[in-house]
Parts: C-alpha cells; sequence; structure tokens
C-alpha cells in the first residue's frame, strides 16, 4: 500500500516537471524567434519581403551553397 502511494506521488511529481520544463522550453523558443524575426525583419529583408519569405529564401541560398560545396565548386 505504501509502495503504491510512492509510485502515484512520483507519478505527479514527474508529470509537474515536466509540465514545467514544457513551458520554459516554450517560452525559450518563441523568444528566440521573436528576437531572429526582429533580426531579419531589420538587416535581412530587401524590397518589401515579408520575414518568412527572406527566411525561405535565405534557406534556398544555403541549399545552394552547399551543393556547390558538394559538387566541388
Amino acid at each position: 500500500m505504501a509502495k503504491f502511494r510512492l509510485v502515484k506521488a512520483n507519478e505527479k511529481i514527474a508529470e509537474k516537471v515536466t509540465e514545467g520544463y514544457k513551458k520554459i522550453e516554450n517560452g525559450v523558443v518563441n523568444g528566440f524567434t521573436k528576437i531572429t524575426d526582429g533580426f531579419v525583419d531589420q538587416f535581412l529583408t530587401r524590397d518589401g519581403e515579408s520575414v518568412q519569405e527572406v527566411k525561405a529564401r535565405l534557406a534556398e541560398e544555403q541549399k545552394q551553397r552547399e551543393a556547390g560545396k558538394n559538387s566541388g565548386i
């Protein structure tokens, strides 16, 4: 009976710890995303591009650089 209570208590503690970790993780990721979006908007946009368009353009340029690196250019 006592072991059952300990198991239940440990499960509750583990659940709360996991929930807390997820909240912190989401906060950090959202904060980082806001900062990077602000940087992209401030320094990397061209002629009215949106942040998402810039990120897509940069990802494509990175792919091309990697493809060029792999082909020996």
